[in-house]
Formats: structure tokens, C-alpha cells, sequence
């Protein structure tokens, strides 16, 4: 298997760890796995063969689906975190009492 093809398995393999650890509520998975797919993002531009070689870019745009539906769905859970957020801030202490007393 060519260098390209390797690298973009460890990519496909990461996005699919991010996809799995996104359905979960562990903030330390989820940091895991957005560095796991830095470091094969990385790896992918450091071998450069992905633009002139034909079967690395059939394999990235198959990917691209896949990168497409983890930052869909990251900011839907972005948004929905913000929007409690804000339920919260507008209920006040009151409803939502604070964690520690004074």
C-alpha cells in the first residue's frame, strides 16, 4: 500500500474515532481524537503525494463526506452547549442554584 493510502487511512480511522467519541460525553476522548486527527491531517500534507496521484484523491474525496458530517455535527453540540448556556444564565441562581455556597 502506497505511503498516501496508509496516511489516509489513519485520517478516515480518526474521523471515525471522532464520530464514535462525539455520541459520548467525555471532553478527554474528544480532545484525543481531534489530536489524532491533527496529527494524521499532518501526516497526509507531509507526504504531498495526494496531489498528482489519482487513487489518493478518489480516496480523499470519499473522505470528504465523513470530515463534512464530524463538523456538522461538532457545532450542533457547539450550539446546543450555548444554547443551555444561555437557558441557565437567563433562569438565574434561583432555579439553577450555584455549585458552591458562599
Amino acid at each position: 500500500m502506497p505511503l498516501g493510502l496508509a496516511a489516509l487511512d489513519e485520517l478516515t480511522a480518526a474521523f471515525d474515532e471522532l464520530r464514535s467519541v462525539l455520541d459520548g460525553t467525555d471532553p478527554a476522548a474528544i480532545e484525543s481524537a481531534t489530536g489524532r486527527i491533527a496529527k494524521a491531517a499532518a501526516a497526509v500534507r507531509a507526504i504531498g503525494v495526494w496531489r498528482s496521484d489519482d487513487v489518493v484523491k478518489d480516496r480523499l474525496k470519499t473522505l470528504k463526506p465523513l470530515m463534512e458530517s464530524a463538523r456538522i455535527r461538532t457545532n450542533l453540540l457547539a450550539d446546543h452547549a450555548n444554547q443551555r448556556l444561555a437557558i441557565l444564565a437567563a433562569q438565574g441562581a434561583e432555579t439553577a442554584p450555584l455549585t458552591y455556597g458562599r
